[in-house]
């Protein structure tokens, strides 16, 4: 049996590919409204970030998220993504 394709998706900061289960979906719905979804089921345009300590300091500083949805993301956005990662951490 052929081994089944692992979807790869890449991280809107540091613009590499990596396993999609690994990273953090944030999402825009239709209302317009950002927000992280652990779950990778909300409706609307999704963006990925992966866990790297880097990564993440460069998403907030270049406002990486505001540049993938073309909108003022809100900053307690970029705390959710961070709070996901050091939860997913311990």
């Amino acid at each position: 049996m052929p081994d089944k394709k692992v979807p790869l998706r890449m991280c809107v900061s540091c613009r590499e590919m990596k396993d999609k289960r690994a990273m953090l979906r944030v999402v825009k719905n239709a209302e317009g409204e950002v927000f992280a979804d652990p779950g990778g089921k909300a409706h609307g345009r999704g963006a990925y970030v992966c866990g790297d300590g880097e990564c993440l300091k460069k998403l907030r500083k270049g406002k990486m998220l505001n540049k993938a949805f073309g909108c003022p993301v809100d900053e307690s956005v970029y705390e959710q993504v961070e709070n996901y990662f050091s939860e997913k951490g311990k």
